[in-house]
């Protein structure tokens, strides 16, 4: 399981309607919206932990 990054809802990345790859890095969205949203602006939604490392 995975968590969306703009709604933190729980989804399985197996079965997510969308995702998105950003530097690298797969993100799984529970809707094509949250991935729209994630795309305008994906670092006000990556975690701190993940911009350091």
């Amino acid at each position: 399981m995975v968590v969306d990054p703009i709604c933190l809802m729980e989804i399985d990345e197996k079965s997510a309607p969308a995702k998105s790859v950003y530097n690298g890095q797969t993100f799984y969205f529970c809707h094509e919206s949250c991935k729209q949203r994630f795309e305008e602006d994906p670092e006000k939604y990556i975690d701190v932990e993940e911009k350091e490392s």
